[in-house]
């Protein structure tokens, strides 16, 4: 099973997925893409097996993962102050993976229904899903 992390910016939200997800399930491999290298090595210190940067390896890694996880920003083009380009949401929302996304409430964007609970509680929930989904 493969469970690509997406996080830009300075990679706290793909950082803290990966840690918490290494902490229940160390036999997880975890791919870590980063939309800039700041992203990439916040996630590789986390824990994650694997590590790249850029939009290709967004794109390449979308199309054969089986669960994407990410702040939903990922899949909006030009989110994460343009970080997101149009290519990787495109990859993204439509890659056949099962797709676990924080809701973050910026860059334009508001999630109706969603609880101001914390971002780690957000986390416990990923980590939890994945759980239930990985055997």
């Amino acid at each position: 099973m493969k469970i690509t992390i997406i996080d830009g910016q300075g990679g706290k939200i793909g950082q803290s997925i990966i840690e918490q997800l290494k902490k229940m399930r160390p036999d997880l491999e975890l791919y870590a893409i980063g939309t800039n290298g700041i992203a990439t090595s916040a996630m590789l210190k986390a824990g994650a097996d694997y590590g790249a940067t850029g939009e290709n390896p967004a794109i390449v890694n979308a199309q054969n993962s089986d669960i994407i996880v990410g702040p939903i920003g990922i899949v909006f083009a030009n989110s994460l102050l343009g970080e997101i380009t149009p290519a990787i949401a495109t990859a993204i929302g439509t890659s056949s993976a099962y797709k676990i996304l924080i809701p973050v409430n910026r860059c334009n964007h508001y999630i109706v229904g969603c609880a101001d609970i914390g971002l780690g509680e957000y986390i416990r929930m990923v980590c939890e899903k994945i759980d239930s989904i990985v055997p």
